[in-house]
């Protein structure tokens, strides 16, 4: 078991006057520091520069360069050590100066040597502080790391789920392709929609540098591509215009919003208009106010009020019903126009 004790702290103490830089050194050690004395300010500068220095103390009057002259040059340094800047100088202009320098603290000297004592005492607290402040930096970049490893294993997650669900989606078409029964057939078109709403989300934070949040425009735009393409794939082609602002929103509300955008959309090719008859639909996701979205699919067709027995199974009644209470939100129908026009308003 070793017992071998840290080093002392070691102290840089720069001052031309030599008799003084010894009565320092000596009052330094008996605080238990190392204490290493430079008589000039290019020799102390060429000390610090070979590191390994925790403090310097530097003196404001020198032969060939003012403290003042030299503190920056002492900043500069890689990984520089705190300074305390020392002076004889009664012009408080002076001090002044050298803390915007980058001195920590500073010392007056005086006739009866007590700036030993004040010496010691702001080194004792220049060092804690420069503990502390390591310390915390330490910790940040622990935390940051941290974060961003979480991140990465999150980017990492989202990238899998992703290409599960492409994968499920891509067994539902070839599920789709193998049956003969209308029913069935619509039954997993759908299910493939809702399959790729989802994975659609993934994709985007996968590939984005924020894995809390996605750009609904992008997403929802990419979302109606797929959409269209499907529908048009099953025999139905009807336009969809999407107006969405740039917002971004939360991971869990941008995917109960595209699973509610997939089943207005898909109920719309379905029911909105006659057969052999095409039309528009439009997506709309709009800003009400700072905290407040709102979400209206609309179109020119039959009409629909959302009173009366649901066509189909009711399976995508509910679905919407239950991604709208994910938003905290109900699903509103506008009355008295032409067509549908379902409406979402939701707290960011």
């Amino acid at each position: 078991m070793s017992d071998a004790r840290p080093a002392p702290p070691l102290i840089l103490y720069i001052d031309d006057d030599p008799g003084l830089g010894r009565l320092v050194q000596r009052s330094l050690r008996a605080r238990g520091y190392h204490v290493e004395l430079a008589v000039s300010g290019e020799e102390g500068l060429a000390r610090a520069r070979t590191g390994g220095v925790d403090l310097i103390a530097l003196d404001h009057h020198m032969p060939d360069r003012t403290g003042l002259d030299l503190l920056p040059l002492l900043r500069n340094l890689p990984d520089a050590p705190p300074i305390i800047y020392v002076t004889g100088s009664e012009d408080s202009r002076v001090a002044v100066a050298a803390l915007k320098a980058g001195a920590v603290d500073y010392v007056w000297k005086d006739l009866q040597g007590q700036f030993r004592e004040l010496l010691g005492e702001a080194i004792d607290t220049a060092l804690r502080q420069e503990a502390l402040r390591r310390d915390k930096e330490r910790a940040e970049a622990a935390v940051r790391e941290a974060r961003d490893r979480a991140e990465l294993l999150l980017r990492e997650v989202n990238h899998r789920v992703a290409n599960s669900l492409t994968l499920v989606a891509a067994l539902a078409r070839m599920q789709t392709n193998a049956v003969a029964d209308p029913a069935a057939k619509q039954a997993l078109e759908e299910m493939q929609a809702r399959i790729s709403a989802i994975a659609g989300i993934h994709r985007r934070l996968y590939t984005s540098q924020d894995v809390e949040a996605v750009e609904l425009d992008a997403y929802l735009a990419g979302l109606v591509e797929e959409l269209q393409l499907a529908m048009k794939a099953s025999g139905r082609d009807h336009a969809i215009r999407l107006q969405a602002e740039p917002i971004r929103l939360a991971t869990d509300k941008a995917v109960s919003l595209g699973v509610v955008v997939t089943e207005l959309v898909t109920n719309a090719y379905k029911y909105a208009y006659p057969s052999e008859t095409q039309g528009e639909i439009r997506v709309r996701v709009m800003r009400e106010g700072p905290d407040t979205l709102s979400l209206a699919v609309e179109d020119d067709g039959i009409g629909w009020t959302g009173e009366g027995e649901a066509k189909g199974t009711g399976l995508g009644s509910r679905i919407i019903r239950a991604m709208a209470s994910n938003l905290r939100s109900v699903l509103t129908y506008a009355p008295g126009r032409i067509g549908t026009r379902a409406m979402l308003s939701f707290q960011t």
